[in-house]
């Protein structure tokens, strides 16, 4: 591994982790904002769901970008947005800074997975050994983040710790900024062609092709696959965004400490998760993935349903359950994503991908602004029976694709082979 690919891989590591760490620690923040800012779960669930629905929307465009002005330019910029929009979360005041930071962190976060993607894709040589470092960094954001958010709260208060965290990742935008990259070092390294001149389309030309690779997937079995992972955007979305608040009277049932007991379960499960990531990892390099994610999603709708009765016989179950919930939750994520490339070709991946960030975290963000008028309205219960309901209607989805595939309607059927 040589400097350029070492400076990309801290680039992008740092990068990985802190979207993870801002984006799975503002469930630990709602645990307080509920408490004491007497906002309503409706109201802070479309709120909070506005931000994520950001995060997952402004994917594809910010792909474009990635294109037109470099990844590393991206990063920098991305990072700053997320550090200044958490440093905003503490100074503004009411529900309408809430709303304001929350959209911007979105906004700025909603960069960083395509160009981090791109970048080591094309700046790094030893392209294997990059992402397995880049997945562990977003297992770290995810599993520490919420650790820390919650540590931090016992020390200060929730203004403060949101300025704290906002610091790191703009202190990591001039770093970025000031980094020396070749990023496309790697370019015909992976099989890539090319003469080495920017030869880019013209403005009208870039749209049409865009244009035409989106009706090639959509007219294929990838539009299956994209209602698929949508939903379970939706479980994840609204499985977690209450999560910490919903789980700490669970836990005083017998063990009667204060109101930070759900954070810490909370980020029990997510490490957990890190373990569900593996695993679905060695999976999906199985054949038939359809069927896999069929019975993970199948799995998943059985933990929603179960998962208050269970925690209900004290607080072993509930650590049990939220550890079973937690593997579940993430052994998806490399499933599905190895789905998208069996429904694809190889020249509309990278468009895929786009899309597939949309519908996970773009329309999955619903979840948020769901879990909270249900809870509002008609409390866990039926919160936990809509997100088994949603997990079935997946798994019932892969299952179909799966009997299609078996029937010989192959994953690229509908696909446009015309020149």
């Amino acid at each position: 591994m040589n400097a350029n690919d070492r400076s990309i891989i801290a680039l992008v590591t740092t990068g990985h982790g802190l979207v993870h760490t801002y984006e799975l620690s503002i469930p630990i923040f709602m645990t307080v904002w509920l408490a004491e800012l007497g906002i309503a779960e409706a109201t802070l669930g479309a709120v909070v769901g506005a931000g994520y629905f950001l995060f997952g929307a402004g994917a594809l465009p910010s792909g474009i970008l990635v294109d037109r002005f470099g990844s590393r330019r991206l990063i920098a910029g991305g990072l700053a947005g997320m550090g200044a929009a958490f440093v905003l979360l503490g100074l503004l005041p009411g529900l309408w800074g809430l709303g304001a930071a929350l959209l911007a962190w979105g906004a700025a976060a909603s960069v960083y997975h395509p160009a981090g993607l791109a970048l080591i894709s094309t700046g790094v040589r030893q392209r294997g050994r990059a992402l397995a470092y880049h997945g562990i960094a977003g297992n770290v954001g995810i599993a520490g983040g919420p650790l820390v958010t919650a540590l931090l709260l016992l020390a200060f208060d929730w203004a403060t710790v949101a300025v704290l965290l906002g610091l790191p990742a703009l202190v990591a935008a001039a770093a970025a900024w000031r980094a020396s990259v070749d990023e496309s070092a790697a370019v015909g390294a992976h099989g890539a062609t090319g003469d080495g001149t920017s030869a880019a389309p013209a403005e009208s030309a870039r749209r049409t092709a865009l244009w035409r690779q989106t009706r090639q997937l959509f007219a294929s079995g990838f539009a299956g696959v994209f209602v698929l992972v949508a939903l379970s955007g939706l479980y994840y979305r609204g499985m977690l965004t209450f999560l910490p608040d919903l789980l700490t009277p669970l836990v005083a049932v017998d063990l009667p400490i204060d109101v930070s007991a759900g954070r810490y379960v909370y980020a029990g499960l997510l490490t957990v998760g890190i373990a569900g990531q593996y695993v679905g990892g060695r999976l999906s390099d199985r054949a038939g993935t359809e069927w896999i994610l069929a019975g993970a999603l199948g799995l998943l709708a059985a933990v929603a349903a179960v998962f208050l009765p269970v925690a209900g016989w004290g607080t072993g179950a509930l650590l049990i359950a939220s550890a079973g919930l937690g593997f579940l939750l993430f052994l998806v994520q490399p499933l599905y994503q190895a789905t998208v490339a069996e429904y694809t070709p190889p020249d509309t991946r990278g468009l895929s991908y786009g899309y597939t960030y949309l519908a996970v975290f773009g329309i999955g963000a619903a979840g948020a602004a769901l879990s909270g008028g249900l809870l509002q309205i008609t409390g866990p219960s039926l919160l936990f029976g809509v997100l088994a309901g949603i997990a079935l209607l997946g798994a019932g989805l892969s299952a179909g694709l799966a009997v299609r595939r078996g029937q010989g309607a192959g994953p690229e059927e509908g696909e446009d082979r015309s020149p």
